[in-house]
């Protein structure tokens, strides 16, 4: 009872077993990405079993652009991540509070910004992406609307990620499974009540997630005992600002590469059809959940590290890194095999009787990825923990050579290279050899740098 009691409120890592402290802060913060993959998961059910494929190809073809959008919030939730745990290991609370009160003003001007460049840039974006007709005008509104209530995704993310630096994964995933059965509730009272597509799952998603949002700035301000935030801590410090720049900024770049390059594969999507643009949306989904362990251990890393960091307990961080690659190793072989397993179950959730070309498509697209979710099991922990430790450089670089240098040209050469008459565009099989690909690769590459250890150099940025 008192274990359980102490994950509801700020967790120290820099003492216990390694083990235990991964264990008691992954769980929840697991069930948490699961909740929150949940949201984009319901949309996809909704909009494809009352509305059709076109919906469900909408809301697909407005997530590489939803993501491109959502950089500058990455930046500042990594590096108000790292810092929180550092300086929460460190026990320094007025430099944790400034940190803290920084990253909400700055996540403000992020948002306001999104809120009045996005809606601009919707319809020439979808354009360029040659988002077929069907699709186009769903996609829009559906982005549209993301955008002007951006605010709450925003907060939400970044105050779940500085609660989660300060090893409190348990608050966010209450306030989230709050907001994710309100989610559910009111997309189906939107599409089915209402008679909305896509712009309803959007905004049914807007609501929930200002709703997660405003819970969670209300446990940040109810945490006396571990810093006070104020009107003065508001104001942005030069030095934090520096800071979370400095440490975010390699992952804001590595989110808009990322998004950059999921535009030009949306591209060669589209080109495929409206049929394969639904498919590609149920097989993200699903591989979202396949991936959810290994981000979530990842994370975890993440603040394991950054913790131990800060109280320069070095010696623990090795032992750390040896158990979060086990145990998020034995969850994605567990969850990978049923995947393959219930793969059909799993894609008829998503389409209506009448659409069974989308279900036999993305079952062969599934084992195709299948390898790959252990691989990137590996990826995401080492990755993890060169962030908690201060090196962020080394995973955007990763991400870049694995995306851009990998990713994109394998997909277009092996669409062009099996262009026929009957394929026109090439085999739709190329969207996902190619990412399979990028994803072993990514896994030897991080675990050759991680062994190197030039992340050791820039263990201690609390000085």
């Amino acid at each position: 009872m008192e274990r359980f009691r102490k994950m509801f409120g700020a967790q120290d890592m820099t003492v216990g077993k390694p083990l235990t402290n991964l264990t008691m802060f992954a769980v929840p913060l697991l069930i948490g990405n699961m909740a929150q993959q949940l949201y984009n998961t319901v949309d996809a059910i909704v909009v494809g079993k009352y509305v059709g494929k076109s919906a469900l190809a909408a809301v697909g073809t407005a997530g590489p652009i939803l993501n491109l959008l959502l950089l500058l919030f990455m930046g500042i939730s990594t590096g108000a991540g790292i810092l929180v745990a550092q300086y929460f290991g460190a026990q320094r609370r007025e430099d944790l509070t400034s940190a803290v009160g920084t990253c909400l003003t700055l996540t403000a001007i992020a948002s306001l910004f999104i809120m009045i460049v996005g809606p601009l840039i919707t319809r020439p974006l979808m354009t360029l992406l040659g988002t077929p007709d069907d699709v186009y005008d769903m996609a829009v509104a559906y982005l549209n609307i993301i955008c002007i209530g951006i605010i709450g995704t925003g907060y939400y993310n970044i105050v779940s990620g500085v609660l989660r630096g300060m090893g409190d994964s348990v608050t966010p995933l209450i306030f989230l499974v709050v907001a994710c059965v309100l989610n559910i509730f009111l997309d189906i009272l939107f599409v089915t009540q209402f008679h909305m597509t896509a712009d309803g799952v959007a905004l049914a998603t807007v609501l929930a997630q200002g709703i997660s949002a405003v819970l969670c700035l209300w446990r940040l301000t109810h945490m006396g005992d571990t810093l006070k935030i104020t009107r003065a801590s508001l104001v942005p410090d030069r030095t934090m600002t520096r800071e979370t720049i400095r440490l975010g900024l390699p992952s804001g770049l590595t989110q808009a590469i990322f998004s950059m390059a999921a535009i030009v594969v949306q591209s060669l999507t589209n080109s495929f059809g409206t049929s394969v643009i639904a498919c590609s949306v149920v097989v993200m989904r699903v591989d979202g959940f396949a991936m959810m362990p290994n981000f979530t251990f990842g994370m975890a890393m993440t603040t394991f590290v950054g913790q131990n960091v800060g109280a320069k307990r070095l010696d623990r961080v090795h032992e750390g890194v040896r158990e979060g690659i086990r145990l998020g190793l034995i969850i994605s072989v567990v969850l990978t095999a049923a995947i393959l397993l219930l793969g059909r179950n799993l894609m008829e959730l998503f389409t209506r009787e009448d659409e069974k070309d989308v279900v036999e498509l993305g079952v062969h697209m599934l084992r195709i990825l299948a390898v790959g979710y252990i691989a990137m099991a590996v990826t995401q922990s080492l990755s993890g923990v060169m962030r908690g430790a201060g090196d962020t450089m080394t995973p955007m670089w990763v991400s870049v050579i694995t995306t851009v240098i990998i990713r994109v040209p394998i997909a277009y050469g092996i669409a062009y290279f099996t262009r026929s008459e009957a394929l026109p565009h090439g085999t739709p099989d190329s969207l996902y050899i190619s990412l399979l690909i990028s994803w072993i690769m990514g896994a030897l590459i991080t675990t050759a740098l991680y062994r190197r250890g030039k992340w050791k150099d820039k263990a201690v940025i609390v000085k």
